[in-house]
């Protein structure tokens, strides 16, 4: 990874340049060091992997940046939430309302200063959030959430509708602001692991990885090969029961209950293996900074069985005309509008965007058969393809990487730095990036943490343009973000 510091008059020819030879702004982290404010700037681009980052330092009594927002979506998005969570100015934002802030944080309060202290009295200094409001004859606003049924975490939803069509949505979220990357900080990197599995509870794998990859690259660790391929394994363990839960919500949200139990089958027998391979269901504990420890190793011929069960699953569904006629044509996402808003994963694979971090950042040969799962159409039913294709993809990978697989504690403790690293893991809604900067003494200084649902949010209010609100609830599921992995 190459590193450059510049100033701000040079940061928008730089991001421009990086862009145009098809780099995409991965994160913005910003971090108060007392006088100033550093923030960095990651850019990355794949196959081959390249990584640049741009280090950029301000004062921190007046902490300005020029915005870099008119040239990519995604960092107008960061830069919106470092101005909410450490006040920095973007300066010629296009959209500088407030992301992360909710009405009651008091005005000039910044949790992520370290010199930020106990959180004030609350109040109400800002008001409350500016809905954009749409007038005209017959339409009127649906309000949904944010405190919802079941143990679904809060998040508001506004439709500007006529009849059903919808016309506009606003998706509000940052209800449960955790404070989790400042949880990060003091800790030793292998306490920071516990942490990193709880960003978001269907993704302990991925985020786990993601951290421990990015404390490497910091202390220039190399990982032993069995380990590395033991870690790719139970990336695509979490990938499995994941996409076999979706399946099901999928069928279920089009009154096709039993489907739903099928698949919920399948997933218990995947959480079970997990179990056996790791001793959690949900695969914690397993991958930790320099390495890996594993209790014994997957039986590829019982995931094959497996995953002959969920293919029937999906073919019974789309040989239903009733579920084919619900998923085709509704909530599409273009290709334009999922290459302009820099979506990830599943999601952009739905649109025909070939974007996967296995292929753009590969960790290990993952097999001759191995290819990202692409579909163009972008409507629900492309995503449902993708989750379907994917799940034998990834019993492929799985079946490649087992032969010489040892089990047991495979580990190499990474040495103290002071400079700071990134990691990329294709998860199983898309690219997770962590980017970690330790101290002197080794602890972990920042830590920035992009769950793909940051990043994927914004797209779902696009792709409901049009449609109408009886397909909210399958349209958001076809999506299935995160709210934990965005409401950091």
């Amino acid at each position: 990874m190459s590193t450059e510091r510049i100033t701000g008059d040079e940061l928008p020819e730089r991001a421009a340049r990086l862009l145009s030879d098809g780099y995409r702004v991965a994160l913005v982290a910003a971090r108060h060091t007392g006088a100033e404010i550093a923030i960095t700037y990651l850019f990355v681009a794949g196959p081959p992997s390249r990584r640049t980052e741009l280090i950029l330092r301000v004062p921190a009594d007046r902490p300005v940046v020029p915005s870099i927002a008119k040239l990519s979506f995604p960092a107008g998005r960061f830069e919106r939430e470092m101005h909410d969570l450490f006040g920095v100015i973007p300066e010629n934002h296009p959209q500088p309302q407030r992301l992360v802030r909710h009405h009651h944080w008091p005005r000039g309060w910044y949790p992520m200063r370290h010199d930020a202290g106990p959180p004030p009295e609350f109040g109400d200094p800002e008001g409350a959030f500016p809905f954009l409001t749409v007038e005209g004859p017959g339409v009127y606003e649906i309000p949904v959430g944010p405190v919802h049924a079941g143990l679904i975490e809060p998040g508001h939803f506004r439709f500007s509708v006529v009849g059903e069509s919808i016309l506009t949505l606003k998706a509000r979220l940052w209800f449960v602001h955790r404070g989790i990357e400042k949880m990060f900080q003091g800790r030793s990197p292998q306490a920071g692991i516990e942490i990193a599995e709880r960003v978001s509870g269907d993704t302990a794998a991925g985020h786990a990885l993601a951290f421990a990859l990015a404390v490497e690259d910091a202390t220039d660790t190399e990982v032993p090969d069995e380990a590395i391929r033991l870690r790719a394994v139970l990336l695509e363990l979490e990938r499995l029961h994941n996409h076999a839960a979706d399946i099901g919500a999928l069928c279920n949200d089009v009154g096709y209950g039993v489907l739903n139990a099928h698949a919920l089958r399948v997933r218990e027998a995947l959480l079970r293996i997990n179990a056996e391979v790791t001793g959690h269901r949900l695969l914690r504990g397993a991958v930790m900074p320099g390495g890996v420890t594993v209790r014994r190793l997957p039986d590829p011929d019982h995931l094959a069985e497996l995953a002959a069960d969920l293919a029937a699953t999906a073919h019974l569904a789309l040989d239903n005309s009733t579920v084919l006629d619900r998923f085709t044509g509704t909530a599409i996402l273009s290709r334009r509008d999922a290459a302009a808003i820099g979506v990830l994963g599943y999601v952009a694979r739905a649109s025909g965007l070939a974007i996967d971090a296995r292929v753009e950042h590969p960790s290990c040969d993952l097999g001759p058969a191995f290819a990202p799962v692409i579909r163009e159409t972008g409507d629900v039913l492309a995503r449902f393809l993708v989750r379907a294709d994917e799940f034998s993809t990834s019993v492929a990978v799985i079946r490649h990487l087992l032969p010489g697989l040892p089990t047991g504690t495979h580990i190499v403790p990474p040495a103290g730095s002071g400079r700071g690293g990134a990691g990329l893991v294709e998860g199983w809604r898309g690219t997770i990036t962590h980017h970690v900067e330790l101290a002197a003494d080794g602890t972990l200084a920042r830590v920035k943490i992009v769950d793909p649902s940051f990043l994927n949010w914004p797209a779902l209010p696009v792709a409901l343009a049009g449609a109408i609100v009886p397909d909210f609830p399958l349209a958001n599921k076809s999506f299935n973000l995160s709210y934990a992995g965005n409401d950091l």
